[in-house]
């Protein structure tokens, strides 16, 4: 169960007796719905049982009124070979992270493999084959978005042109290398974007070795289409300078974990008084110093609903649908069309909150009872959350 295979199928499925069902859409993050409908990993019908076809489904899964969720989606990853990380020289971080609901994951560049080319040739061969790789493998079913370069100097138009030829769509955090000014950056993303290339900018202090400062003049300067980290990665800019790139620039603010907390929730109460929460997306930035966090993502979500005093329902947004629509996946709403992936939750067991989303709000993280990816089950009761009050079952 641990690791899918590109070729299983789910075939028909049948969600039933769901208690609440949160969209992904911050537009409307709660659905009035009790059941989901899936063919072969694709969602077919989202209604009242009454109004849906449930017949012949070779899988019924009885929600016993616990929430499901689009799976989460990590914005910022760095993932190396399989689901090893030489960062912390641990195995298995992938999957443990899926037992945290993600289904997800977006890497910002591969920069933790050791020896890491910085040669032209070089970066662009890892990059091609860090996208093949995790085209090819989901460690624990997680879908790896990989292959993300980051950018040296001395590249040019053609090689971006031949990148994106190559099947890589992803920039590795800008700063991460010899490209540091605003006019270089800002020059080498034009030419991903052309491309279609989506990018992400370092933003703050320096996170490991060769990496620098990247201030607020630097980040308006590139116009990258992601600012990564906007709260640090861990050293953040000044909460005056964080809360000016989300005036100033129209891109998509990214938070995580592996960040100040503070200023997280500056950068989260700045993009709501700007009324522009679509903006917001959340990552873990891990592997990292820190560490893993496997509930890095259910635990930022708790930290802006709680000290951020943002309803938990929108919070659970930023780490689907947002991320979803920004960059561009089939997945993180629940819609018809979408890919089956979700996350069946309850309230922790003796959490003071009465319901599910109270006990966010409070600062409790939820109790995984069951992660799907493209309508298979890939986990039942999560080995890392605190246990559910309720748990779904297959019939």
């Amino acid at each position: 169960m641990a690791t899918a295979t590109l070729e299983e199928k789910s075939g028909k499925v049948v969600i039933r007796h769901i208690g609440l069902l949160l969209s992904g859409d911050i537009d409307q993050p709660i659905l009035s719905a009790d059941t989901i409908v899936i063919e072969d990993g694709l969602i077919t019908a989202v209604g009242r049982a009454k109004d849906c076809d449930l017949e012949d489904a070779q899988t019924v899964i009885d929600a016993r009124h616990t929430c499901v969720c689009p799976g989460l989606i990590d914005s910022h990853v760095h993932p190396v070979f399989g689901d090893w990380t030489p960062r912390q020289n641990q195995l298995g971080w992938i999957d443990s992270t899926m037992h945290g609901g993600v289904t997800t994951m977006i890497s910002a560049g591969e920069v933790h493999l050791p020896g890491r080319p910085k040669d032209i040739v070089g970066l662009k061969a890892l990059a091609i084959t860090a996208q093949r790789a995790f085209a090819n493998f989901r460690p624990g079913g997680v879908k790896v978005l990989a292959g993300a370069p980051v950018i040296e100097k001395g590249m040019t138009e053609d090689d971006f042109r031949e990148l994106a030829a190559a099947g890589v769509s992803l920039l590795g955090e800008v700063g991460l290398g010899s490209v540091k000014a605003g006019y270089e950056a800002k020059e080498m993303v034009a030419w991903a974007r052309k491309h279609g290339i989506q990018s992400t900018i370092h933003t703050g202090g320096p996170s490991i070795p060769g990496s620098g400062l990247i201030d607020k003049d630097v980040v308006l300067e590139a116009d990258a289409d992601i600012i990564g980290h906007i709260n640090g990665g861990h050293t953040a800019l000044p909460e005056s300078h964080v809360c000016e790139l989300c005036e100033k620039s129209s891109r998509a603010i990214e938070i995580v974990h592996n960040g100040n907390e503070r200023v997280a929730i500056a950068a989260a109460r700045a993009a709501l008084e700007l009324k522009c929460p679509h903006r917001i997306i959340l990552g873990t930035d891990g592997p990292a110093g820190s560490g893993v966090q496997p509930l890095g993502i259910l635990r930022i979500i708790a930290l802006l609903s709680s000290l951020g005093h943002i309803p938990a329902e929108l919070v659970f947004c930023f780490a689907t649908g947002n991320t979803a629509r920004i960059r561009g996946l089939n997945c993180g709403l629940i819609e018809v069309g979408r890919a089956a992936d979700f996350v069946f939750m309850d309230r922790a067991k003796h959490t003071a909150g009465k319901t599910l989303l109270e006990s966010v709000q409070l600062g409790d993280i939820p109790g995984i009872g069951m992660v799907m990816i493209d309508g298979l089950v890939h986990c039942t009761r999560s080995r890392n959350t605190p246990p559910a009050t309720e748990v779904p079952v297959v019939l």
